[in-house]
C-alpha cells in the first residue's frame, strides 16, 4: 500500500487562508491506474471564484505588485527550492492522481518545474521599458507594467508543469493569479500552493479553485475583475472560452490541440528516427497536445521504419506507473479510453491498416491501452485529422520534400512538427515551410525553459516559456513629459 502525502482535503486557498467552499460541495479525483478514489476535494463555484478574484485584486493593490523585482525574485526562489525538497512528494501525487510513470514525474516534469521557477525568478529586474526619441520638446518613455488578476485554468495531462508556466512568469511581472486546475488532476496544485504559503507569498497572490469547468472555470473566464485568462486544453474549450471572454474584452493565452506531423525522409538515421517517433507519440501515453501523432514517412523506407518502430514496442512496459521499468501508465479516466477505442476502430473501418496495438492489455483494473500504430493511413482519414489525445500512431507515406510539406500542413492545427534528415539545407528549408510553432530536427519533443512554445492556426496564440512568456503578462505605457 503507497503511502499518500498529506492533502488538504475538501478546501480552497483564497487570500492566504484554507477555506471551506461555500456550497459544501466536493468532488473525487481518482487513480487511473487503480479505479480507485484518492481523495475528496472542495467544488468550488461561482461563489468560490469571486472570493478569489477579490482576494487577488486587494493583493495586487496592496503591496505586491508595488514589491521591488528583487523580492520577487527571491520569492520565486524559495518556491523552487522549498517544492525541490519536497520533489518525491509532489512527483508521487502527481503519478497517482495523472497515472504518468513515476520516472517520468519525478525525472522530467518536476526537473522542467524547478528549472522554469528558476528562470522566472531571474527575470523580474530585467523587465522594463525604454526612452524614445520625439518629434518636438518632450521626454517620451514607456513602462512595462503587470496586468493586474490573472486567471490560469490547467489541463490535466501535464498538471503541476504547465501549471507553473503560467504562474511563474504571471508572479514574476508582478500579476496575482486565480488558479483553476483540471477537476481530473488537482492534487499538485494544492500542494503547490501549501509551498507558497510556506515560503511567505503574500496573502492574494496565488489562489487555488478546485471545482469543474463548467462552474468554476467558467465563472473564471465571465468574471469582470479578472484581467487575463491563461487556459491550456483543446481546441474547442479554447474557442468557447474566446467567445465568453470576448464580453469583457479580456487579454488571452490559448494553447490548444494538435495533430503534429513527424515526417522522416529517406535519408535520415531509421533507428534515431524510430526512437523519436515512439517518444512522440506513446510519452505520457500519447496525452501530449504536441504528440507526434502523424507520422509522415518517405515511400522508400517506410515499411522499414515500421518495423523498427515494432521492433522497439515489443519491449514496450504498460503497467503500474509507480514501478520504475513501466514506460507507459494508463490513460486519464474511462470515459477518455472509450473515446481512444472508438477512434481506433474509426481507423480501421475507414480502411488503415492496424499494424500493432488496438485494445487494451487485459490488466485487472486500470484505464490502459496498449501501444497502437497504423500503416495506409490516408490524409483524409478521421485518424490522419483530429486530436485523438492517446497512444494511437497514424503512418502516411510520401513522395518527396514538397509532398511532405503539403501533407504535413494539411491541418487544422500548427502546434509543433519534426523532421529527421541529415541534409541540413532539406531540415532548414522543410523548417521553414512548416506551419507549426515549433520544429523539431532530429529530435522529438525537447523543451526548455528559455524556448518559446506556441501554436500556429487552431492550435492557439501567445507563447509561454522563454523572455516571450513575458509579454503575456505585461503591458506597455507610454508617458509623455512636455519640456517646451
Amino acid at each position: 500500500m503507497v503511502s499518500i502525502p498529506a492533502i488538504r482535503s475538501k478546501q480552497l486557498f483564497i487570500g492566504g487562508q484554507w477555506v471551506d467552499p461555500l456550497s459544501g460541495k466536493s468532488f473525487a479525483t481518482v487513480n487511473p491506474a487503480t479505479e480507485e478514489t484518492i481523495a475528496e476535494l472542495a467544488s468550488g463555484d461561482a461563489h468560490d471564484i469571486d472570493r478569489a478574484v477579490t482576494a487577488a485584486r486587494k493583493a495586487f493593490e496592496g503591496p505586491w505588485s508595488k514589491m521591488a523585482a528583487s523580492e520577487r525574485s527571491k520569492l520565486l526562489w524559495k518556491i523552487a527550492d522549498l517544492l525541490e525538497k519536497k520533489i518525491d512528494e509532489f512527483a508521487l501525487l502527481e503519478t497517482l492522481d495523472a497515472g504518468k510513470p513515476i520516472s517520468e514525474s519525478k525525472a522530467v516534469d518536476m526537473a522542467e518545474c524547478l528549472s522554469v521557477l528558476r528562470f522566472y525568478a531571474g527575470l523580474p529586474q530585467t523587465i522594463s521599458g525604454s526612452t524614445l526619441p520625439s518629434q518636438g520638446p518632450a521626454f517620451v518613455y514607456t513602462l512595462r507594467e503587470p496586468l493586474g488578476v490573472v486567471g490560469a485554468i490547467t489541463p490535466w495531462n501535464f498538471p503541476l508543469l504547465l501549471s507553473i508556466w503560467k504562474i511563474a512568469p504571471a508572479l514574476a511581472a508582478g500579476n496575482t493569479v486565480v488558479h483553476k486546475p483540471a477537476s481530473l488532476t488537482p492534487l499538485t496544485a494544492l500542494k503547490f500552493a501549501e509551498i507558497c504559503q510556506e515560503a511567505g507569498l503574500p496573502e492574494g497572490v496565488l489562489n487555488v479553485v478546485t471545482g469543474p469547468g463548467s462552474t468554476a472555470g467558467q465563472a473564471l473566464v465571465t468574471h469582470p475583475g479578472v484581467d487575463k485568462i491563461a487556459f491550456t486544453g483543446e481546441t474547442s474549450t479554447g474557442k468557447s472560452i474566446a467567445r465568453d471572454a470576448a464580453e469583457t474584452l479580456k487579454k488571452l493565452s490559448l494553447e490548444l490541440g494538435g495533430k503534429s506531423p513527424n515526417i522522416v525522409f529517406a535519408d535520415a538515421d531509421l533507428d534515431a528516427a524510430a526512437r523519436g517517433a515512439v517518444n512522440g507519440i506513446f510519452y505520457n501515453a500519447g496525452e501530449v497536445c504536441c504528440a507526434g501523432s502523424r507520422l509522415l514517412v518517405e515511400e522508400s523506407v517506410h515499411d522499414a521504419l515500421l518495423e523498427k518502430i515494432q521492433g522497439r514496442l515489443k519491449k514496450f512496459t504498460v503497467g503500474d506507473p509507480l514501478d520504475p521499468k513501466t514506460r507507459m501508465g494508463p490513460l486519464i479516466s474511462k470515459d477518455h479510453l472509450e473515446k481512444v477505442e472508438g477512434y481506433v476502430r474509426s481507423g480501421t473501418q475507414e480502411g488503415a491498416k492496424l499494424v500493432c496495438g488496438g485494445a487494451r492489455p487485459g490488466l485487472p483494473k486500470g484505464w490502459f491501452f496498449t501501444p497502437t500504430m497504423f500503416s495506409g493511413v490516408a490524409p483524409t482519414m478521421k485518424i490522419a485529422r483530429e486530436e485523438i489525445f492517446g497512444p494511437v500512431l497514424a503512418a502516411i507515406p510520401f513522395k518527396d520534400g514538397p509532398d511532405a510539406v503539403a501533407k504535413g500542413n494539411d491541418t487544422i492545427y500548427g502546434l509543433s512538427a519534426a523532421v529527421w534528415t541529415r541534409d541540413v539545407k532539406k531540415a532548414h528549408q522543410v523548417a521553414r515551410a512548416l506551419r507549426a510553432g515549433t520544429v523539431w530536427v532530429n529530435t522529438y519533443n525537447m523543451f526548455d525553459a528559455t524556448a518559446p512554445f506556441g501554436g500556429y492556426k487552431q492550435s492557439g496564440f501567445g507563447r509561454e516559456l522563454g523572455r516571450e512568456a513575458l509579454d503575456l503578462y505585461t503591458q506597455l505605457k507610454t508617458v509623455w513629459v512636455d519640456l517646451s
